[in-house]
């Protein structure tokens, strides 16, 4: 995976991305911490992209997303009232998606670091990956979804801090539920897809 701070972001793709506490050190103790950080996610993210799914492991999360178009990000910025911004060039989607998520981590960072009396850094550099194919995509979120049962913490589909209870149930959300059964044709396909083993780590 390529650095987010290098990698190349651009309006109407899809990525995948990756991030871990310093260390391997946890990051989320707590269901509070948990949903705190999806508040963020919210407040900060889903104004520059869609969220396609998520999941929040102790120790890292990843996050698949969809920057939002040229336009959308045009008008998130004039509502913003980044003036100066557009003037020295910093609306690409590079640097709006960066700013917002640094936003994520600082507000998260200093939240948990109060909250456990702790100082410093708490999350590495982001990793991000651009996904190129249909296949590609729906192999990501059969991955995310499966990290908790990976990584020996839960049956995933029994995991509550990842995106794929949502997607099957009838709650309000965020993500976008039905662009993602569309990719799997059915709720039936998303389920039984689900069942396949998917193997990334060989690219973290």
């Amino acid at each position: 995976m390529a650095d987010i701070r290098t990698a190349p972001i651009e309006a109407d793709c899809f990525y995948h991305i990756y991030n871990r506490g310093i260390n391997g050190e946890a990051i989320f103790k707590s269901d509070r911490n948990y949903l705190y950080f999806l508040n963020k996610v919210s407040e900060f993210l889903i104004p520059v992209c869609d969220v396609y799914a998520y999941c929040l492991m102790p120790n890292h999360f990843h996050l698949l997303i969809k920057i939002k178009s040229d336009l959308e990000l045009s008008s998130f910025i004039v509502d913003q009232n980044f003036g100066e911004a557009l003037k020295n060039g910093l609306h690409s989607p590079q640097n709006i998606f960066s700013k917002q998520f640094a936003l994520i981590f600082n507000s998260y960072s200093q939240a948990f670091n109060k909250e456990n009396k702790r100082h410093g850094a708490l999350i590495e550099s982001p990793f991000i990956k651009l996904i190129t194919s249909d296949k590609y995509l729906i192999n990501s979120i059969i991955y995310i979804h499966q990290n908790p049962q990976n990584h020996s913490i839960r049956q995933f589909t029994k995991y509550k801090f990842s995106s794929y209870q949502t997607i099957l149930s009838k709650s309000k959300t965020l993500l976008k539920r039905d662009e993602i059964i569309e990719l799997f044709d059915n709720k039936e396909n998303f389920v039984l897809s689900h069942q396949r083993d998917i193997d990334f780590d060989g690219e973290f």
